[in-house]
């Protein structure tokens, strides 16, 4: 028998999860719980009836500016004069404002522009890239950096921000992994959730908040070869279980914008499609904000030939021109075009076609509109020019604690053999390798307003806790973006070898910086391979023959391919780009500061060949055995798993996560179970623990993944202590979406795992009954 639960009702429930921890009778609510709890307020009468006057005075021409979005390039004076919906990318407080009193004083309406940009992991205050934010498994993190972005954000007159980008993941070949969480759905909401509390409170009209804008919807993250901008197919319920709790999550968390994405998906465009954007965000979850297309992506429906002269992008073909192109945008939803102009030029001649309705373009005004009441923009559209302009506004010391402790926690221990690290801060220290001396690279991918000039080196950090530090570069990496970039440009000479092992060999301990350079990752950086690029490798081979003890620090947007570091080096510290405080943060692990407590929010593949390879695969008849033949498995690798799991991390301490308990052993398809566990510090320092609890459904209609993240807890230990941690487990962990969209929960065992990692062997089971 199985047991069915409405659309409507599995939109709310299906991210309802809970977790607590505590060591009272009294259990506080837990990190992830608290990221998602829903905050969506109700819909304002007072606003709607505002919304409803001013779009009752708008001429068809007022409609069609108001979805128009230009870029900082594109618009001009006369653009504001006649009443354009928004302008993003510019970030000039003072032409800010001065479009804006155009916009308010001169425009027939008055209706201020919306500014936006896309304050990714910080404004100027450039926090850890968000796949290192993820990997603190602590949603205050990301919680901080939006808060903190958001207002440097305000304070120049932008009143939305192109984040958080939440898209799954499991390609680390496609470089905007980067700019997620990973690939796990659960982290994923949480992580989001957290983000779109931060940037707009509890009212983003705030002066110091922002709208957010949660992209890109949806199945961005999975494209064919990990190349980007490239086709997704999927099913439905890989769907709805894998792609779209992130996205539900930062609705529920408040997020009144959207950003469709370039893809197709399942053959359709992200930004052309009535079923993702009308039948799911709008009409099943409830949304009233808008909706804006990503970069050019109306034009980008259209077939290629032939191709009406000037008229920009083309590739999907399922539009033969702009007019279908804008037709089909609107029609499924689309509510604002972003670059290319279709709609608003054709918008006229289409509705005197009939090929769009009233009713249609009356509701996209009217979610631009009631975002901008909302904002607050009409009671205070311009912008204070002192404040835009005062130092004092940006980067505060307040901000930079912020940034480091976020870096710190960010930061993932792979390997300390022998306990290599912590090192001692009196030894004489050698930094060496390409980004040892750099402070462009620290900042990462989508660095917003930050400046090179203020982060914090390696070098700088190092030398700040270990004086008379060295420096050698080894080698060096290459800025270049494509075209231009040459990947026989990265590290290609050995010429800096010899001065790198002096180095080495005159110090008493080494740290190797290495890894990409940020414009490696991001968007429109995909990768053929995952390896060190260059000769990075045969850096750290010439440094480990010196005999010196050494950590290689990893800065990097996505996983790569480390079989043969991890065998030639003693310490494996995965830093990310950390932002600003880079070199400080590194120094405080390296240097016992900060004890790393970070895991790995995505699979580190042992090579290329294994990807995609993620926890939460789905079984086998035939699952992975190295000693035989007829099975899943690929002959030219010893063992089934990634080279680091999801989920893994060392500590300078050592953990136990032991007596595994649950409340009950049975629960009606409505009912709750809660599971308990205990993790000790078990070793000599105080640090970090990650208690992660997993769920899998061993018979089921439809194959369910071999382990699903249900709940997570980052705790704080002094050694010796105990800390008891309960997760409340509901329908909405143990169901699951079917192929036709249904949320539905079946009877049968439910085994729950807890551990330290995705690999956890600690078992428990329990039974959901027929009724």
């Amino acid at each position: 028998m199985k047991l069915v639960a409405s659309a409507a009702i599995a939109a709310v429930t299906v991210l309802a999860a809970t977790s607590v921890a505590s060591s009272s009778p009294n259990p506080r609510p837990s990190r992830d719980e608290a990221a998602l709890a829903p905050t969506r307020a109700a819909p304002s009468r007072g606003v709607e009836a505002k919304v409803n006057a001013l779009l009752a005075k708008m001429t068809t021409q007022e409609k069609l500016q108001q979805v128009q979005l230009l870029s900082d390039g594109q618009v001009t004076d006369a653009d504001a004069r006649v009443g354009v919906g928004g302008v993003f990318s510019l970030v000039d407080p003072a032409k800010i404002d001065h479009l804006q009193h155009l916009a308010v004083e001169e425009s027939r309406l008055g209706i201020p522009i919306l500014f936006a940009y896309d304050t990714i992991h910080g404004y100027r205050t450039i926090f850890p890239v968000p796949l290192a934010a993820a990997s603190s498994f602590d949603p205050s993190v990301a919680r901080a950096d939006a808060s903190i972005g958001a207002r440097e954000s305000a304070v120049v007159g932008l009143k939305q921000i192109y984040s958080p980008m939440v898209d799954v993941s499991h390609e680390p070949r496609w470089g905007r992994i980067v700019e997620g969480n990973g690939e796990d759905p659960y982290v994923g909401s949480v992580m989001a959730a957290a983000r779109v509390k931060g940037a707009q409170g509890l009212d983003y009209s705030a002066r110091n908040k922002v709208v957010t804008s949660v992209k890109h919807f949806v199945g961005y993250g999975q494209p064919e070869g990990g190349r980007d901008y490239d086709a997704t197919d999927m099913s439905e319920q890989r769907l709805r279980n894998l792609y779209l709790p992130p996205f539900k999550a930062a609705i529920d968390a408040g997020s009144d914008t959207v950003m469709c994405s370039f893809n197709t998906i399942n053959g359709v465009p992200g930004c052309a499609n009535p079923y993702t954007e009308t039948d799911i965000l709008k009409d099943e979850w409830g949304f009233d904000g808008f909706i804006e297309s990503d970069y050019t992506a109306v034009a980008e429906t259209r077939a290629c030939p032939p191709v009406t002269p000037n008229e920009g992008s083309c590739g999907h073909g399922t539009a033969a021109d702009g007019p279908e192109a804008a037709a089909n945008a609107l029609m499924a939803g689309t509510d604002s075009e972003m670059v290319s102009t279709y709609i608003r030029d054709y918008g006229a001649q289409l509705l005197s076609q009939r090929r769009i309705t009233k009713s249609r373009l009356d509701d996209a005004v009217r979610r631009i509109l009631r975002v901008k009441f909302r904002a607050g923009l009409f009671e205070h559209p311009y912008v204070n020019q002192a404040k835009a302009t005062d130092p004092a506004s940006f980067l505060t010391p307040a901000d930079r604690t912020a940034a480091r402790t976020a870096a710190g926690k960010s930061m993932v221990l792979l390997q300390n053999n022998d306990a290599t690290l912590p090192f001692d801060s009196t030894k004489k220290t050698a930094v060496i390798g390409p980004l040892g001396d750099n402070q462009h690279d620290m900042l990462g991918p989508w660095w917003g307003r930050g400046e090179d000039a203020d982060a914090v080196s390696v070098l700088d950090g190092i030398a700040a806790q270990s004086p008379g530090a060295t420096f050698a570069q080894g080698c060096t990496l290459s800025n270049d973006e494509p075209p231009a970039y040459d990947p026989a440009n990265d590290c290609a000479s050995d010429d800096g070898f010899a001065e790198a092992v002096a180095a080495a060999e005159a110090a008493d301990q080494v740290v190797l910086a290495l890894g990409e350079t940020r414009e490696m990752s991001g968007e429109a950086t995909t990768r053929s391979t995952l390896d060190l690029p260059g000769r990075q490798q045969e850096l750290i081979d010439a440094i480990k023959a010196t005999g010196k003890p050494f950590v290689v620090v990893l800065f990097n947007g996505r996983p790569l391919t480390l079989g043969a570091v991890a065998e030639s080096s003693p310490a494996i510290l995965e830093a990310w780009f950390p932002g600003v405080e880079a070199g400080n943060a590194v120094a405080d692990v390296v240097f016992g500061k900060v004890n790393p407590g970070g895991k790995l929010p995505v699979s580190f593949p042992q090579r290329l060949g294994q990807v995609p390879i993620y926890y939460n695969h789905e079984p086998t008849g035939r699952p992975c055995d190295v000693t035989q033949k007829y099975v899943s498995r690929y002959r030219d690798l010893r063992s089934c798993d990634p080279l680091y799991s999801f989920g893994f991390g060392l500590s300078y301490t050592t953990f136990s996560v032991s007596g595994l308990s649950l409340d009950r052993a049975s629960v009606s398809p409505s009912g709750k179970v809660r599971a308990t566990v205990t993790v000790t510090n078990t070793g000599d320092v105080a640090g970090d623990e990650v208690v992660q609890l997993y769920l899998h459904d061993p018979v089921s209609s439809i194959s369910q993944p071999v382990r699903r993240l249900r709940g997570f807890e980052r705790v704080t230990l002094k050694p010796g202590e105990s800390r008891r941690v309960t997760f409340t487990l509901d329908r909405s962990d143990f169901g699951f979406y079917d192929n036709r969209g249904d949320f539905v929960v079946e009877p049968g065992q439910i085994e729950v795992y807890a551990g330290d990692s995705s690999q956890a062997t600690m078992k428990q089971t329990f039974t959901v009954t027929g009724r």
